[in-house]
């Protein structure tokens, strides 16, 4: 989805949360015994046909790209297997243009991956194992107990509540800042970790497949979290948390696994369709290069506090961070001035019952910019909201809001706010993305001669390692295929 479609939002900074409980005639174990699956039921499939456009437009739009197809072929293959229906095309599989490893299946028989989870996969039944997984969860029932929620919306929210005095919608929002996965609980997990193995048993591929899924994503998270410098799992015990700790899960897949026949994994044909796969960000979306958001079509910069993360989505950026929120949107001027504008901004948010300042003039990169601030009282005390809007071109503005103690202003965001600027036609066009490219491996080549070709400055080896499923040590084979991650063209 290009990343224009931010501006046409407008001012639309609080996104409609989508309730997706399911009532359910059956138990779990019913569903997990397979013999008394009950078909996916009109309410169900209309629940999935209205929360489909909406969850396209919060995970980066349908990935139009000869992988889809492929994706869908392999999902609807595992998807019949559950009972719900018989008919393969009763089944929607999206691929996601999304750079976040994510997952997830609605009633209705839509079901969805990103490609950036896609990207980690290594064989067909990889992918085969995480569809089922998300499919088990249909067919259990669980989104009975959950909604979806915005996870880049979330501070539209927040500020909803800040400004109403609701305690329930700040409810909301904490809830809202959670990935769509993160909501199951821990027997939910593993039900649908059982029913999904059972899945592909019986589509044919090795069911053991799904712990080696497993611990790819074990292995990534912890790579992200050595990204980050932190530690994934200090401090926190298994039975403390409210999913299963990762290698939990997948010493308890490989003994569902046991006893499988299938061997089925179609690595060569799993890779020869990945290949070319955009990887991290897409350039049409923006992109996001540690602490700086850049846009190579709109041309604009801006840099968030140290220690604050920036999330991308398809209508705002939201930046989080201890000591305050922010978020990142544009619209149009609509004939009036910058001042004006901020206006709009707050009553969106707040409706009438903000009072702000009157809007300040100043300059900032060479851009006309307005800034202003309103107080509010919560019950964890003052907060100040600030909007910054940016004059852009023609009838074209951007602007940031932001939440923050009271009394401080833009706090954190101060740096951030002046760090807007215009990109040149240069900067704009070095702008590329990061693709995945799938080689064979040559005599001679080592770990490390192809880690160094992988589109990045740091943590080479350990990105290639992950990326491949290869344990530090194991030697390459010539003729073996294997995933890099360079530079492509737009």
């Amino acid at each position: 989805m290009n990343r224009n479609r931010m501006l046409k939002a407008g001012l639309a900074v609080i996104i409609a949360l989508v309730p997706l409980a399911v009532a359910c005639t059956q138990s779990p174990a019913d569903a997990q015994s397979g013999s008394k699956i009950r078909s996916m039921s009109q309410s169900e499939r209309a629940q999935g046909a209205e929360a489909h456009p909406q969850l396209l437009e919060e995970f980066g739009g349908a990935y139009n790209a000869p992988q889809a197809a492929y994706v869908t072929r392999i999902g609807r293959k595992i998807a019949v297997q559950s009972g719900l229906a018989n008919a393969a095309s009763d089944y929607t599989i999206t691929l996601l243009n999304s750079p976040v490893m994510n997952a997830f299946a609605v009633p209705g028989g839509y079901v969805y991956v990103t490609r950036q989870l896609l990207s980690l996969m290594n064989d067909e039944a990889e992918l085969a194992s995480v569809l089922g997984h998300e499919v088990g969860h249909v067919a259990a029932r669980h989104s009975q107990k959950r909604n979806t929620r915005s996870t880049i919306g979330s501070i539209g929210s927040v500020l909803l509540g800040v400004l109403t005095g609701s305690s329930e919608l700040a409810q909301i929002a904490g809830q809202a800042s959670q990935l769509y996965t993160l909501s199951y609980s821990r027997s939910q997990e593993y039900e649908a970790d059982d029913l999904g193995i059972r899945y592909l048993k019986r589509a044919g591929y090795d069911p053991f497949a799904a712990a080696d899924m497993l611990d790819s994503l074990g292995r990534s998270s912890a790579l992200d979290a050595q990204l980050a410098g932190r530690d994934a799992e200090k401090g926190v015990p298994s039975w403390a948390r409210s999913h299963p700790l990762t290698q939990d899960r997948v010493a308890r897949a490989r003994r569902e696994a046991a006893g499988g026949t299938a061997k089925t994994r179609n690595r060569d044909v799993f890779l020869n369709a990945l290949d070319g796969t955009i990887y991290d960000d897409d350039p049409n979306q923006g992109v996001v290069d540690g602490r700086v958001f850049r846009h190579p079509d709109l041309k604009f910069q801006f840099e968030a506090p140290a220690g604050f993360t920036i999330n991308n989505g398809t209508q705002s950026i939201a930046i989080q961070g201890n000591g305050g929120q922010a978020q990142f949107a544009g619209g149009s001027l609509g004939g009036g001035g910058l001042e004006a504008y901020v206006g709009k901004v707050f009553q969106a948010v707040g409706g009438q019952q903000i009072s702000y300042s009157q809007p300040r003039r100043t300059t900032v990169n060479g851009l006309e910019a307005a800034v202003s601030t309103a107080r509010a009282n919560t019950q964890s005390g003052p907060v100040d909201v600030t909007v910054t809007a940016y004059r852009w071109s023609g009838d074209q503005a951007f602007h940031f809001l932001t939440i923050t103690p009271g009394s401080t202003g833009a706090g954190p965001f101060a740096a951030m706010l002046n760090s807007m600027k215009r990109l040149s036609d240069s900067e704009a066009a070095s702008i590329r993305p990061r693709v995945i490219d799938v080689v064979t491996v040559k005599q001679g080549d080592t770990v490390t001669t192809l880690a160094n070709r992988m589109a990045y400055s740091d943590l080479k080896t350990e990105r290639f390692l992950t990326l491949n499923a290869l344990e530090a040590g194991r030697a390459l084979r010539p003729g073996e295929k294997v995933k890099l991650v360079v530079y492509g063209q737009r």
